[in-house]
């Protein structure tokens, strides 16, 4: 910028006097303060002498870091200093549009006036600046508004207190820092010089901005975000050339709603030592920082007593590297980690459990709270791929995550726990996210005994129906048995023969073997049916599970003489089943049928049976007999354990056909068709693309 005594603003003097608007705040400074329109007043160095709260709304630079700059540092392009200039200091006035940087590293155009005031001996003093948002401009998408938006509060900090500390850190990588070790220490010995009233009342609590002054920064700044300041102070102060502002994100801490840091160093160099603190963000109101801390300790207290093991993790940092990744087109987190290991070490160490209720310490085997609040990374040491799942929902945005873990205590203990997390989402932004942990232990426990005792009864039933099924079974048996018995005898006919016939003996040999190979197949399946082998799901043709379980019935049908009807769909999906089990539903349903069948002297002895594809996701098994039907009061226990319209029945078989369906996420019903008889139907769900 040109200096006062340039000739040409010597020669100007003289027109400046009459035309000198009055001095902004000369009589109360106050005044100026109160504005609606940005008020900087700069000598003709450039130095900015005044910077009212309106040009803090407008420019987003605090007054604290603002005064005392040099006006041209904030400019976005050179040209108000060529031509602009030149025109201002001859004309003793200026009106135009100009583009500044915002501290945060946007830019704002702002349509402005400026006028040069003159001493009482004529001589030009200084620049008035008058200014607000172009509202003609090209710059539209930058205007906010809310006047809280661009309002920032703001700290003049001095860190010579720690500055061995700094000279020490500058000389390591900040990656290979404890930031813990550094973060807090370096923050107790940064003493606040100045506040602006923004800062005082947002983290001031009842100090105010007197009692502030003088106080260590660690003070007043929020805990989530100390490791953020503390490493752009570091930064800045490292940077002994210059004083070019670095600007970091924070997460929402309830009050400010996408708040941004700024911290940049004095320029002069007798005051290096001096740093400055933008944070720029919008309010939904008037509360302060202490406020929401008054009311999070309430809520402290209520979830302190709640019975469920509840903590807190501060995943802010985790936070910053997603949108990072999201900014460089990552879009799948679990195909980046599979790559980049690195990340899941790295956020095991930067989450960390920052709360816990009583419920929580118990559960996992502390003392005290203190025992807990650490990293992460102890939770899911016995379940090492969890983290990840857990990563990938929050990175996709998800509001919640839940799943069945290991969780290894700190006494040793190995738990079973069902894992819930709920991760911040619009308005409230905080970052915070909330784990449930629920002792799963002696549930799970409970379950496999269950479905051991449900495994043990189906067991049962299927040895009690192979029982029934015993004159079908063993004529099953004999057939093959027979064939071979009788070919094996006319082979021998055939070989004692003057002359032996051998292609005679060699077509009965091949019958013998292929009777051999069916009796093994038909020993076979009643091994599998009477075997206890645990359930095996497989992809499977129900087509091909029917036809199989007729075998069973197949003799009881003929000596029954009762007509069997099977009207199989074609081209069926596959579905996800264990075989021997659904045989078993099926064998049961057809040994039902033969029963209400045979009650009686009926006329019509016959069994339907129908699959079907439903078209919604669903394959159907009907089967239809021609006995009474069921009668009515016992439609609704007819699948009840130890219900049985038999004499000699057990009442499990209709029970395990239900829970053995179920299982298999499908469902059964019972009821009595309209031309006769009762009609059995249950239905399995179609597998899914890829299912093995």
């Amino acid at each position: 910028m040109t200096e006062a005594r340039n000739p040409m603003v010597e020669s100007a003097a003289r027109q400046l006097r009459a035309r000198s608007e009055p001095d902004p705040g000369a009589s109360d400074p106050a005044l100026a303060d109160h504005a609606s329109e940005s008020i900087v007043v700069f000598d003709l160095a450039g130095k900015i002498r005044y910077w009212n709260p309106a040009s803090e709304r407008l420019y987003g630079w605090p007054a604290i870091g603002a005064v005392g700059r040099n006006i041209a540092d904030l400019h976005s392009d050179e040209a108000f200093h060529s031509k602009d200039w030149h025109s201002l200091l001859q004309e003793g006035r200026w009106q135009g549009v100009i583009r500044r940087r915002t501290s945060w590293g946007s830019h704002v155009t702002a349509a402005v006036r400026q006028i040069v005031r003159c001493d009482p001996e004529g001589h030009p003093r200084d620049v008035v600046e008058y200014g607000a948002i172009d509202s003609t401009g090209a710059d539209q998408s930058l205007r906010d508004p809310d006047p809280h938006r661009l309002a920032a509060a703001s700290w003049e900090l001095d860190t010579s207190g720690a500055r061995a500390l700094l000279d020490a850190i500058s000389q390591r990588t900040f990656d290979r820092l404890e930031q813990a070790d550094w973060t807090d220490e370096l923050l107790a010995h940064t003493r606040i010089v100045d506040v602006n009233e923004r800062a005082a009342h947002l983290v001031g609590a009842y100090a105010g901005r007197a009692r502030m002054i003088g106080k260590a920064i660690h003070t007043f700044w929020p805990p989530e975000s100390r490791g953020v300041l503390a490493e752009l102070i570091a930064e800045v102060a490292a940077d002994r050339l210059g004083d070019m502002p670095r600007t970091r994100r924070l997460a929402s801490d309830g009050i400010l709603r996408d708040p941004i840091v700024t911290v940049w160093r004095c320029k002069a160099w007798e005051r290096s030592d001096t740093v400055f603190v933008a944070v720029n963000g919008e309010a939904d109101d008037d509360r302060s920082f202490w406020y929401l801390r008054a009311s999070e300790q309430r809520y402290r207290n209520l979830i302190h007593h709640l019975p469920t093991a509840l903590l807190q993790v501060d995943a802010s940092r985790m936070a910053l590297v997603y949108a990072g990744l999201k900014a460089n087109g990552v879009r799948d987190l679990g195909a980046y980690i599979d790559t980049h290991p690195e990340l899941l070490d790295f956020a095991e160490d930067a989450v960390r459990i920052t709360e816990v209720n009583q419920r929580a310490v118990t559960l996992l085997g502390g003392a005290a709270p203190a025992d807990v609040i650490r990293p992460i990374s102890f939770l899911f040491a016995a379940s090492p791929d969890t983290p990840q799942r857990l990563m990938a929902a929050r990175f996709e945005g998800r509001r919640n995550f839940e799943e069945i873990m290991k969780v290894r205590t700190l006494n040793g203990d190995t738990l079973d726990v069902q894992l819930s997390a709920t991760f911040p989402a619009p308005p409230e932004m905080l970052d915070v996210t909330l784990i449930a942990l629920e002792d799963v232990t002696e549930k799970l426990r409970t379950e496999r005994r269950l479905r051991q005792l449900e495994a043990d009864f189906a067991h049962a039933a299927r040895i009690s129906t192979l029982g029934e099924l015993a004159t079908s079974i063993a004529h099953e048996v004999n057939q093959p048995l027979s064939a071979i018995v009788t070919n094996g005898e006319t082979s021998l006919r055939w070989l004692i023969r003057e002359i032996p016939n051998l292609a005679k003996v060699e077509q009965l040999t091949a019958r013998i073997v292929a009777s051999a190979r069916r009796a093994s197949e038909i020993i076979q399946r009643l091994r599998a049916m009477a075997v206890r082998d645990a359930p095996e799901r497989t992809m499977l043709d129900l087509n091909e599970v029917v036809e199989e379980a007729l075998l069973f019935v197949r003799h009881d049908l003929e000596a029954r003489s009762i007509e069997l009807s099977l009207k199989l769909g074609t081209e069926l999906s596959p579905i996800i089943a264990d075989r021997v089990q659904l045989q078993q539903v099926i064998v049961n349903l057809l040994v039902n049928s033969i029963h209400a069948i045979s009650l009686g002297n009926r006329a019509i002895r016959k069994i339907d049976i129908a699959t079907d594809d439903d078209g919604a996701g669903s394959i159907i098994f009907s089967i239809r007999d021609s006995g009474p039907g069921i009668v009515e009061d016992d439609l609704d226990r007819i699948f009840d354990s130890f219900f049985s319209t038999k004499s000699d029945g057990m009442g499990i078989g209709l029970a395990i056909c239900k829970s053995i369906v179920t299982s298999h996420g499908g469902s059964i019903i019972a009821s009595n068709h309209a031309d006769g008889g009762a009609l059995f139907e249950f239905s399995l769900p179609v597998a899914l693309a890829g299912a093995a």
